[in-house]
């Protein structure tokens, strides 16, 4: 689970096919049923195939994709949100976190032990506390995101709520290169023996990352500046 977490997050268009050959490459006795199983209890999915992470739940209500034709230019005008793995010494949790797109500014950020929709609404609570709301929230259509406890929080704060549709897996693109840093530049380095030890280390990558961190999409301002209006980011276009 930790190679293929390595694997997924370097080439998040793997399916399990191709995952199978990576690992049988490196010398890993597994076959495709195994690999299956463990991208599932993982969370991940090849992201040209449908939304990672989550599955969807066919009995909710989903909400039509807003974000066709539209240019970001201002914080607060989008957010959005993702689930990932991460591992610990022994065993793994889920990492839930809500982005500004516009600033790339980490608004909230919760772990779990479990995929249910509770630590995601506890998210989206937290990230609205601080008394700023956007215009419009988008997630892919897992069933975190499509449950009435989460859409219930968006409609409560008059959020117009977006879900990517076919074909727009690369929509949610900012947080995917979110996972990427966090792994890279915290997770991988290390290794968290337990949830604790995870969330104090993520909790200093998060300010490092929001305060400190130069942001090459920003032209190398922290998403903190761009964010709480110190400097100006870079407007994005969405086709």
């Amino acid at each position: 689970m930790r190679r293929i977490d390595e694997l997924f997050t370097e080439s998040p268009f793997y399916g399990s096919r191709r995952m199978v050959a990576c690992l049988r490459r490196e010398g890993y006795d597994v076959n495709r049923k195994r690999v299956q199983r463990l991208m599932h209890l993982m969370g991940i999915e090849a992201i040209y195939q449908k939304p990672r992470t989550t599955i969807r739940d066919d009995q909710s209500e989903i909400y039509p994709y807003l974000l066709r034709g539209v240019s970001i230019d201002k914080p607060d005008q989008v957010w959005s949100t993702d689930i990932t793995y991460i591992r610990l010494r022994s065993g793994f949790v889920y990492l839930v976190a809500i982005l500004d797109w516009y600033s790339r500014y980490v608004l909230s950020w919760v772990l779990s032990t479990t995929l249910d929709a509770d630590f995601c609404v506890e998210a989206l609570q937290a990230a609205l506390a601080a008394g700023r709301r956007p215009d419009i929230f988008n997630t892919d259509q897992g069933s975190q995101f499509t449950s009435k406890e989460f859409t219930g929080v968006l409609k409560a704060a008059e959020i117009r709520i977006s879900m990517d549709g076919k074909g727009r897996a690369f929509d949610n693109i900012f947080v995917e290169r979110l996972w990427r840093s966090v792994k890279y530049e915290e997770v991988y380095l290390k290794d968290y023996e337990g949830v604790k030890d995870a969330s104090r280390n993520l909790g200093s990558y998060w300010r490092f990352y929001n305060e400190q961190r130069p942001h090459q999409a920003l032209d190398y301002k922290t998403p903190s500046e761009v964010y709480k209006g110190d400097q100006q980011g870079v407007s994005i276009f969405l086709n």
